[in-house]
C-alpha cells in the first residue's frame, strides 16, 4: 500500500539480458500493450525506450496522481492512453508497459522516522525537490516511507542506471546524510533480482576502501551482503537473487568447461571440428596462468613470507584475472568457431 501505483498490474517492463537488443524488448511491449488492451479492454500507456511521446518516457510523469486521479486523468486529450479505451476501469486502474535498461530497485533500512527518511530521499534522487534544487545523484528516483511490520522507515530508491550511479555510491550517500543527521542505518534491501556487475563493482569498491585483498567472485558477493547489510531483512541467496546466476542454472548444454576433463579431451579428440585449437590453447593458457596463481597463493599469508605480502598483492590478481578470462574463452572460441560455420 505504500508504493506508487496505478493499476493491478501496474508496470510491466521488458528488459534485455542477454542475446537481445533494446528494440527488440521495445517491439515486445508494443505487442504485449496492444493485447493486453484489445483482450481485457483496459488502458495501456508505453514508457522508456517503448515511448511514444517524449513527456512519457518517464514512469513517474505517467503514474502521477495513481489510481485515484486515473478517472480525470483520463479525459484529457493529452493522457489519452496509446492502448486501450480512455475510460476508467475500476477493477483495474490502468498499465503501463516498456522497455528499459535493468533497473534495481533498492531500499535503505533507517530507525528513524517516515518524514526523515523522505528528507534523505530528496536530497539524493536527481530529481530533488524540484527543478531549482536538483538531488546529487544520477538515474535515482527516491522516497522515503515507514514499514509497519518492521517498525523502521526507509530511503526505497530505484537505480534506473547503475553504470551511471552504482549501488554502493547510493548506500553511501543515505549513510553520509543519515550520520549528519544522527541517525542509525541498520542495512538494506534489494527487491527482486540483480545484475552481477552491479554487486562485482560494489565489492571492488569495498576492497579498495578497506585495502582488503578478495580474488574468489563467491567471497566477494558475500562482502558486499556483509557491508551493504543486505541480509537484515531475509536471508539473500545469491544463486535465487542474481541474473546471471539463475540463467545459468537453466541452461542445459553448461559448456566445454563445465565438463570433466576426460570428458573436454575426448570432446577434443571427436571427429568434429570444434572444440579446436582456439579451445585447447585458452585451456592450457588457463592452466598456466592458475599455476602462477598457485604459486602466489602458497606464498601470500605466511608468517615466513610476511615481508613479502604487499609484493603479492600487487601480483597474484593479473594471474587469476588471466585465469578467470582464459576460462571464458575456452567455450567462446567453440561458440564463434560453430556460429561462423
Amino acid at each position: 500500500g505504500e508504493h506508487p501505483r496505478m493499476g493491478a498490474l501496474d508496470v510491466c517492463p521488458f528488459v534485455p539480458v542477454r542475446n537481445v537488443s533494446m528494440e527488440e524488448c521495445v517491439t515486445c511491449a508494443h505487442n504485449f500493450g496492444q493485447r493486453l488492451a484489445a483482450e481485457l479492454s483496459v488502458p495501456v500507456y508505453l514508457y522508456g525506450a517503448a515511448a511514444r511521446d517524449e513527456s512519457r518516457k518517464a514512469l513517474p510523469s505517467i503514474r502521477a496522481g495513481e489510481y485515484e486521479a486515473l478517472p480525470e486523468k483520463l479525459a484529457k486529450p493529452e493522457w489519452s492512453p496509446d492502448f486501450g479505451p480512455s475510460t476508467f476501469v475500476p477493477r483495474w486502474g490502468a498499465t503501463v508497459t516498456g522497455a528499459r535498461t535493468f533497473l534495481i530497485a533498492y531500499n535503505i533500512n533507517l530507525l528513524c522516522t517516515k518524514e526523515l527518511a523522505h528528507r534523505i530521499a530528496l536530497n539524493i534522487r536527481e530529481q530533488g525537490r524540484g527543478p531549482d534544487q536538483p538531488g546529487r545523484l544520477k538515474m535515482v528516483q527516491g522516497i522515503g516511507w515507514f514499514l509497519e511490520e518492521e517498525n523502521m522507515a526507509q530511503v526505497s530508491t530505484n537505480l534506473l542506471d547503475f553504470e551511471t550511479t552504482p549501488l554502493h555510491t547510493v548506500y553511501e550517500e543515505i549513510c553520509r546524510d543519515a550520520q549528519e543527521l544522527n541517525l542509525p542505518v541498520v542495512g538494506s534491501q534489494l527487491v527482486g533480482l540483480i545484475p552481477k556487475k552491479a554487486m562485482l563493482d560494489a565489492a571492488e569498491f569495498y576492497i579498495k576502501k578497506e585495502n582488503l585483498f578478495i580474488l574468489e567472485e563467491e567471497q566477494k558477493i558475500r562482502l558486499v551482503v556483509s557491508r551493504l547489510g543486505l541480509d537484515s531483512l531475509s536471508p539473500f541467496h545469491p544463486r535465487e537473487r542474481i541474473i546471471e546466476y539463475l540463467v545459468e542454472a537453466e541452461e542445459v548444454d553448461r559448456g566445454l568447461v563445465a565438463k570433466p576433463l576426460g570428458a573436454f579431451v575426448r570432446a577434443v579428440g571427436a571427429r568434429s571440428a570444434a572444440p579446436g585449437g582456439g579451445s585447447v590453447s585458452a585451456a592450457a593458457g588457463a592452466l598456466g596462468a592458475a599455476l602462477g596463481s598457485m604459486v602466489g597463493l602458497m606464498s601470500y599469508g605466511k608468517r615466513q613470507f610476511e615481508d613479502l605480502d604487499p609484493i603479492m598483492r600487487k601480483l597474484i590478481p593479473p594471474f587469476h584475472q588471466a585465469m578467470e578470462e582464459l576460462v571464458a574463452m575456452v567455450d567462446a572460441d567453440s561458440r564463434a568457431f560453430s556460429s561462423y560455420m
